[in-house]
C-alpha cells in the first residue's frame, strides 16, 4: 500500500521506517524549513534510525497526501487543528484513511483529536488512532511490543490492523475510541507525576501512582460515556512502563527535570494535557486528585513536595470508590 507520514520528528520518522520495513511504499513529509527534514535529506539519518533510500522525502503536503491510501499524522497534538486548516484545502480526503499517531487533548476546549479531525475535515473523513507502549529506541533494536488501533467504526480498525501488523508490533482492536484517546492522553500526565516523584527521590511511590492514577482516569472515562475498563488496557496502563519508568520517556524526564530545576528544550505534551483534563473535570464535576496536583505544581507554581505528599494525607476511603 501507499503510506504518507506527515511529520518527520522522532515518531514520524519511525512510522515511515516501520511502514517501509513491512513492505509498504512510503513518502515522509516535513514542513518547509524543518531541521528534521533537512537532516534526513542530507544523511538519511537522525539520532534514532536510518531511513532506506526507498522512503521518499518531501516538503510538498499536497503531493504527500495525493500519493497515499493511508495518511499517518505524527505532529504536536496542539498543532492539529491548525494543520487541518491546511489539509482541508486538498482534494479527495474522503478517499483516504487517516491515522493519528500522537496523544493529547486540545487546551481551551478539552476536545479529543478525532473530534478535531471531524470538526475541521468533516465527519465523512475516516480517522483512527494508533497508541500504546513502545519507544523508538527499542523498536529499532528489534524489541517487539503490543499496541492498539481504535476508530469509531470497527471495519476501519480492522483494515488498519491488517495493514500494519507484523512480528515487531502486535496490534489489538480498540473497541472504545473515547476511552482510548482519553487514556492515552492522560498517561502523559501520570508520566509527569512519576518524574516528579523521581526528582524528589520518592520513586517507590510510583506503584501507588500507577494504581490510583488508573482508577482516577477510569472514573473520568465512565463519566464521559466511555468504558471504564479501557484505561486498564494498552492505551493507558499498558503504556505505564514506557512512561513512568523509562529513561526515554519525555514526560517522565520533564517531570524530574522540573523538580530538580534543570532546563528543558520544550514542554512535554502532558503539560498541555493536564490543563485540558482540569477543564473536563470541571465540566463533568469530577475530582481528579493526581491530575489536580500536577496542575497545581506546574501551572500554579505550588511547592512540589508539599502538594505530592497531600495525596497521601487524603481521607480514608474504599479503594474502588
Amino acid at each position: 500500500m501507499k503510506i504518507a507520514v506527515l511529520g518527520c520528528g522522532r515518531w514520524g520518522s519511525f512510522h515511515a521506517w516501520y511502514a517501509q520495513r513491512i513492505g509498504h511504499q512510503v513518502m515522509l513529509w516535513g514542513r518547509k524549513g524543518s531541521h528534521h527534514l533537512a537532516d534526513l535529506q542530507a544523511t538519511r539519518k537522525n539520532e534514532y534510525l536510518t531511513l532506506p533510500d526507498t522512503v521518499e522525502l518531501t516538503d510538498d503536503l499536497a503531493k504527500a497526501v495525493a500519493f497515499a491510501e493511508i495518511v499517518i499524522i505524527s505532529i504536536s497534538a496542539q498543532k492539529l487543528r491548525e494543520f487541518c486548516q491546511q489539509l482541508k484545502e486538498l482534494p479527495h480526503l474522503q478517499q483516504k484513511r487517516f491515522v493519528l499517531c500522537m496523544k493529547g487533548l486540545e487546551i481551551g476546549t478539552g476536545k479529543r483529536l478525532t473530534t478535531i479531525m471531524a470538526e475541521e475535515l468533516g465527519t465523512e473523513v475516516r480517522t483512527a488512532v494508533w497508541v500504546g507502549p513502545g519507544h523508538v529506541q527499542d523498536f529499532v533494536r528489534e524489541i517487539p511490543n503490543c499496541m492498539v488501533i481504535a476508530a469509531k467504526e470497527m471495519q476501519l480498525t480492522k483494515e488498519l490492523v491488517a495493514a500494519f501488523a507484523s512480528p515487531l508490533i502486535r496490534f489489538y482492536y480498540g473497541e472504545d475510541l473515547l476511552g482510548t484517546e482519553i487514556g492515552a492522553a492522560a498517561k502523559n500526565v501520570m508520566g509527569l507525576a512519576a518524574g516528579m516523584l523521581d526528582g524528589l527521590n520518592y520513586s517507590s511511590l510510583k506503584g501507588a501512582l500507577m494504581a490510583r492514577g488508573t482508577r482516577e482516569l477510569s472514573r473520568l472515562i465512565e463519566k464521559m460515556g466511555g468504558d471504564k475498563m479501557t484505561v486498564y488496557g494498552l492505551s493507558h496502563l499498558g503504556d505505564y512502563e514506557a512512561t513512568l519508568f523509562s529513561p526515554f520517556s519525555h514526560n517522565r524526564c520533564f517531570g524530574e527535570d522540573f523538580i530538580r530545576g534543570r532546563s528543558f528544550a520544550k514542554l512535554a505534551e502532558g503539560v498541555y494535557t493536564v490543563e485540558a483534563l482540569m477543564d473536563i473535570a470541571r465540566e463533568y464535576q469530577l475530582e481528579l486528585p493526581i491530575c489536580a496536583t500536577v496542575y497545581a505544581i506546574i501551572h500554579e507554581h505550588k511547592e512540589p513536595q508539599e502538594e505530592l505528599l497531600k495525596l497521601f494525607l487524603r481521607d480514608n476511603k474504599a479503594e474502588l470508590e
